[in-house]
C-alpha cells in the first residue's frame, strides 16, 4: 500500500494549528515557528498522540530540509555514520537548519547507538538539529536528555474529551471527502475505543471503509472489552476460557485491556491483592514494549494474576 493511499499520510497536518494537541502544547510549538529555530527535543507520549505529526509540522511550515529515520527499524550505529552523518554535515538547499527527526528513538541502542547520537548532537549543532520521539523517555539516555527539551503529550481528563470531539470532527471530514457513507454514532464508537490513537483511528476507519460504508455492521469489531467473562475464568482458574478470552480479544491493545483491569481491580479483587495486581501489571506493561507476541504475554500476565491474587 503506497504512504499517499494512507489516510493517516494524505490528511496529515501541514501547521501546528491544524494538529489535534493540547492549547498549550500547540503554543509551546507555535513558538518555536514564531521565532524561527526548533531546539533539540525529545517528544514523549503514547502511540498515535501526534509526537511525529507536530514535528513536521512544524519543519514543514519553517520550509527545512529533515529527514524521517524510524530508530526500530533502522536506528543501528551505521546508519548513524552513514545516512545521518551525510545528511548532516552537508549544507541546506533552503539556507537555513536541517533536521533529523528519529521515531521511536527510545529503540536505539543506548550503549553503543545512543552515545554516538551525542556525539552528533555535538558535532553538527550549527548545521542540523535533531527531534526524538518516544514512548518511553526512561529509555534514552541521560546524556541526550541534558541536550534537549523534554515534552511529555500527557492529557487530562478535561483535554481527553476535547481533543477526542476534534478527532471526530477530522475524522467525519476525512469520509466525507473520501465520499464514504458513515453512520456518525459508529464513528463516535472507534474514537472512543482507540482515541489518543489518533493514527489507530485513521487506519481503522480506512480497513472499515473499503465496501464505501461505516455502519452498525462494524459494531462488533469496536465493541469495549468485557472482563466479566475474564473474571469469573481467573477466579475459576479456569487456564482454558482465559486463553480462550486472549485469543478472543487479541484485536484490542494490550495497555487498554491493562488500564481496563487496573481500573476495574477494586470491583473484584480483594483489597489486599490490589498491591500485587498493580505490581504484575506494571511488569507486563513494562515488557510489553519488548515482546515479539503480545498475545502470549498478556496470557502470562493473567496466568500470574490467577495463581496470586485473592478474588472476590
Amino acid at each position: 500500500m503506497r504512504d499517499d493511499f494512507l489516510w493517516v499520510e494524505q490528511f496529515r497536518p501541514k501547521t501546528v494549528d491544524e494538529t489535534i494537541l493540547p492549547d498549550e502544547l500547540k503554543q509551546t510549538f507555535q513558538q518555536f515557528v514564531t521565532q524561527g529555530n526548533i531546539p533539540n527535543l525529545i517528544l514523549s507520549g503514547s502511540a498515535g498522540v501526534g509526537k511525529t505529526t507536530i514535528a513536521r509540522a512544524m519543519l514543514e511550515e519553517l520550509e527545512c530540509d529533515y529527514i524521517v529515520i524510524n530508530g526500530s527499524m533502522n536506528g543501528n550505529i551505521d546508519t548513524l555514520r552513514n545516512y545521518i552523518q551525510q545528511f548532516a554535515s552537508s549544507v541546506s538547499l533552503q539556507g537555513g537548519r536541517k533536521y533529523v527527526i528519529l521515531d521511536e528513538a527510545d529503540y536505539l541502542n543506548p550503549n553503543s547507538t545512543q552515545p554516538a547520537l551525542r556525539n552528533f548532537m555535538e558535532e553538527y549543532s550549527k548545521n542540523c538539529g535533531f527531534i526524538l520521539t518516544c514512548n518511553f523517555k526512561n529509555r534514552i539516555i541521560e546524556p541526550l536528555h541534558s541536550r534537549c527539551s523534554v515534552i511529555d503529550f500527557k492529557l487530562d481528563k478535561k483535554e481527553r474529551l476535547e481533543l477526542a470531539a476534534q478527532m471526530f470532527k477530522r475524522a467525519c471530514m476525512i469520509l466525507t471527502k473520501e465520499n464514504i457513507t458513515f453512520d456518525k454514532s459508529v464513528v463516535v464508537e472507534v474514537v472512543k475505543k482507540y482515541f489518543p490513537d489518533n493514527r489507530r483511528i485513521l487506519n481503522e476507519l480506512q480497513r472499515y471503509s473499503v465496501s464505501g460504508t461505516i455502519d452498525t455492521g462494524i459494531l462488533s469489531n469496536v465493541q469495549e472489552v468485557s472482563l466479566s467473562k475474564l473474571v469469573k475464568s481467573l477466579k475459576d482458574k479456569n487456564f482454558t476460557e482465559v486463553r480462550k478470552w486472549v485469543a478472543e480479544n487479541s484485536d484490542a491493545e494490550a495497555a487498554d485491556i491493562f488500564r481496563k483491569i487496573y481500573d476495574k481491580s477494586s470491583d473484584f479483587v480483594e483489597t489486599n491483592s490490589i498491591p500485587e495486581l498493580v505490581l504484575i501489571l506494571g511488569d507486563y506493561q513494562y515488557k510489553a514494549a519488548f515482546v515479539a507476541d503480545h498475545e502470549i504475554n498478556l496470557t502470562a500476565c493473567l496466568v500470574e494474576c490467577m495463581a496470586n491474587l485473592q478474588f472476590r
